[in-house]
């Protein structure tokens, strides 16, 4: 772990590698925040899925960051989570 967080602090230094981590970093923190109460909840992908009427691969493309979601579908996702959604800019 120590190396990549000394890869990162190096590679960050390069501004055009910052402007761009910086304009993925909301996309992640949202992957990371969906992860992170899918397991608390205890629910597979699957499960979540199931929950949602929709199948395992929408979930796990979600989580991957390889699916940009609407905003109806990042609402299900949070119902069948039981939180809120919530957008601010």
């Amino acid at each position: 772990m120590k190396n990549y967080a000394n890869l990162k602090k190096t590679l960050l230094k390069d501004a055009d590698i910052k402007k761009e981590y910086d304009a993925l970093s909301p996309e992640y923190e949202l992957v990371r925040a969906i992860i992170k109460r899918r397991t608390q909840k205890g629910l597979s992908q699957e499960e979540l899925a199931e929950k949602m009427g929709t199948k395992q691969s929408a979930i796990s493309r979600l989580e991957s960051g390889k699916y940009n979601p609407s905003l109806s579908f990042l609402h299900k996702v949070a119902d069948a989570l039981d939180t809120k959604l919530k957008v601010t800019l």
